[in-house]
């Protein structure tokens, strides 16, 4: 990774660590998933708005790291807007983006500001940190049609 984007991914991971967007636990949520992350005590709480296939709004609450706690912030920022097939994809591209040792290039395109997380792959004890939330949503949006989500199950990231 070279000094530019290692400073940006510093940056990015400070301000949205220090100062989270969609910090609070939505009002009118239809869907809500707690992931927890026992190797470093990471635990986010997921709530989501899916209206006819769309995720209309996303927040989060919980506690955890730096990186965390960034990656929900941004992740629920991501999505809001997405349909379930669109925000599904964005759960891949961004697996790729952190477990992968050279992502491809479309995956890089589709992530944007996204792409700063990308760093993470150097250290591999963070990558569960990073991924905590996008395996949240994920268990979520792949059941959202086969359950009434208003479910507090706990998702494991060991």
């Amino acid at each position: 990774m070279n000094t530019e984007l290692r400073e940006l991914y510093q940056e990015v991971i400070i301000d949205h660590g220090r100062h989270p967007r969609n910090f609070t636990k939505m009002s009118n949520y239809n869907h809500r998933l707690e992931g927890y992350n026992p190797l470093c005590g990471d635990r986010i709480l997921l709530y989501l708005r899916v209206e006819n296939q769309t995720v209309v709004d996303a927040s989060f609450e919980g506690e955890g790291c730096a990186i965390s706690v960034a990656s929900a912030s941004l992740m629920t920022e991501q999505v809001k807007g997405k349909s379930i097939k669109e925000a599904l994809q964005l759960f891949q591209a961004f697996h790729e983006l952190i477990t992968q040792q050279a992502p491809s290039t479309n995956t890089q395109n589709c992530l944007g500001k996204l792409c700063v997380f990308g760093g993470v792959r150097e250290f591999p004890s963070r990558v569960k940190c990073a991924t905590l939330a996008w395996h949240i949503l994920n268990t979520e949006l792949n059941n959202t049609e086969l359950r009434n989500s208003d479910q507090n199950q706990i998702v494991s990231t060991e």
